[in-house]
């Protein structure tokens, strides 16, 4: 099989740059830490603004695809100390700035500022904050590698901060730090229908990280509790589908006293179906049917048996979605309640969390086509694999075929340059072995080196200013490598996680980091 040194050469040219440029440096002592992102042009490290105040992050919920990279690097090459650097930030976190609880100083709403004064970093440690994760999806096998016991007591100190009532899994994305420790998986659980009034928001993303790190500490440890409530967890969001379409959910719950969303904005037109957990924005597809559909893949994959449950409720959903949200002739992802009742611009009288009038279709982007070609290769379903078809043609990818292998006319010409397309091609040539598919993934590595890689970093174009340690292009390119070189158990496999900060930055009030830097392109 021929080989391409380009891949391997621009991952390690982008890792070489991430570990030369993106170290800490910054504060009154030197750390293992990484910083989230690098301007590209002058090499400053990215920043929050808060109060006229720059911190620089680094929040080590956001670098879990790299470290993934790092170790599949250092698996490729040979060369230990790619890997090393993972396990050192690991660590670090471990020994210096774990909570008496067992969480760890990272998530959505908390990152170490490493320009900060020792007297400011020992208070940092201890001071209030919220834990929040949502589809970060954690490299736990390497945190247990490093640390067994403190990433089991994370895991646990995770469910215990996060579930608000155990007898229905009322939880909340947001968690406290320090909590005692309570009963945990000998809690009794109860159930009840879905939509019950409760305290929080039992949105999937967070739900998804809470049924992970409770299906990989079963794993690890044969925790026969740990696997039953990530099993119930899961199933709450499956109780919540519409019964007749097998739509949904984002959540199972709603907000006491009519506080609901999309009751607030959509209830005088649609009555007891306007409910957020009914609700299928294009917003929420992605989450629920990329991120959160990848997870629960992941899960079977890594329980074989056990977790059979998982890739069938999955299966399910997919199937659902293929068949009343999407349609293939234009690639396009229907603004929809879960009983199949369209939001159309008529009925959208009124602004309110969602946005305002109207909310439009959107087009289905390869996050969905990787994860329907995922979801084909576990299940072998033909509803999934024309699905994916649909998708492949609506990106620009040509005709994957009538089946595996079969029929294939991939454009060869195409200008997608999405890794996820990438990641879904390796799918269907995992399942066949055609060339055709690799030949097309090598395409798709060739689109993102040539219109992706700026500067020695990995950007959404040459426009933006920003890059981001955490970008999934490397980890595509690096798992296209190691499927050229048949060393595919050397790269820890790609399970969808999400990086980002959310909170309050000077100019835009309380805003997620892709629009202050991310976004941020050259005038």
């Amino acid at each position: 099989m021929q080989m391409n040194k380009r891949y391997m050469k621009t991952v390690i040219e982008f890792v070489d740059n991430v570990l030369e440029y993106g170290c800490d440096k910054y504060g009154v002592e030197r750390t293992p830490l990484l910083v989230d992102g690098l301007n590209v042009d002058t090499l400053e490290p990215v920043y929050w603004l808060h109060n006229g105040k720059k911190s620089i992050i680094s929040n080590l919920a956001n670098q879990q695809n790299f470290f993934r990279l790092l170790v599949g690097l250092s698996n490729l090459t040979g060369e230990p100390r790619y890997k090393q650097v993972a396990v050192d930030a690991t660590t670090y976190h471990f020994n210096e700035l774990l909570r008496s609880c067992g969480l760890l100083q990272w998530g959505g709403h908390r990152f170490v500022p490493l320009n900060i004064s020792k007297a400011e970093k020992e208070a940092f440690k201890n001071e209030p904050s919220t834990h929040e994760l949502k589809c970060n999806h954690p490299y736990y096998e390497l945190m247990w590698e490093i640390n067994p016991k403190a990433t089991e007591n994370f895991i646990k100190a995770l469910w215990n901060s996060h579930i608000l009532d155990w007898s229905n899994l009322d939880m909340n994305r947001h968690g406290d730090y320090d909590l005692p420790m309570g009963e945990l998986w000998d809690n009794e659980y109860i159930g009840g229908e879905p939509f019950f009034e409760g305290k929080g928001l039992t949105f999937i993303n967070i739900g998804s990280d809470l049924i992970y790190a409770a299906a990989f500490l079963n794993k690890v440890t044969g925790d026969e509790g740990a696997l039953r409530w990530s099993k119930r967890l899961a199933y709450r969001y499956v109780e919540a589908r519409d019964p007749n379409t097998k739509l949904g959910a984002y959540q199972y719950s709603q907000l006491s006293n009519g506080r609901d969303r999309a009751k607030l904005q959509f209830g005088p037109e649609f009555g007891e179906v306007a409910l957020e957990g009914r609700f299928i924005p294009p917003r929420y597809t992605y989450i629920i049917y990329g991120n959160s559909a990848t997870i629960h893949m992941r899960i079977a994959e890594m329980l074989g048996e056990s977790g059979q449950e998982f890739l069938n409720w999955t299966h399910e959903g997919l199937a659902a979605y293929g068949k009343y949200a999407y349609d293939p002739q234009t690639n396009m992802r229907r603004v929809l309640f879960t009983d199949g009742t369209p939001l159309t611009p008529d009925k959208h009288k009124r602004d309110g969390y969602y946005g305002k009038p109207p909310l439009e279709s959107q087009p289905a982007g390869p996050i969905l086509f990787f994860s329907y070609a995922l979801a084909h290769r576990l299940t072998g379903d033909d509803e999934l694999w024309n699905t994916a078809k649909a998708i492949a043609r609506g990106n620009g990818l040509g005709d994957i075929g009538r089946a595996p292998g079969i029929g294939v006319n991939i454009n060869m010409e195409t200008d997608n340059s999405d890794p996820h397309s990438l990641f879904g091609l390796l799918e269907f040539y995992r399942t066949s072995k055609k060339e055709e598919y690799l030949e097309a993934a090598r395409k798709i590595g060739d689109n993102i080196i040539q219109e992706r890689f700026y500067n020695g970093f990995f950007v959404p174009s040459k426009a933006h200013i920003n890059a981001k340690v955490d970008a999934i292009e490397p980890l595509a390119l690096l798992t296209l490598e190691a499927t050229i070189r048949n060393m595919n158990e050397g790269v820890p496999p790609y399970c969808a996680g999400r990086a980002f900060n959310h909170g309050i930055y000077d100019g835009y009030g309380r805003v997620f980091d892709r629009i202050p830097i991310w976004s941020k392109t050259r005038k």
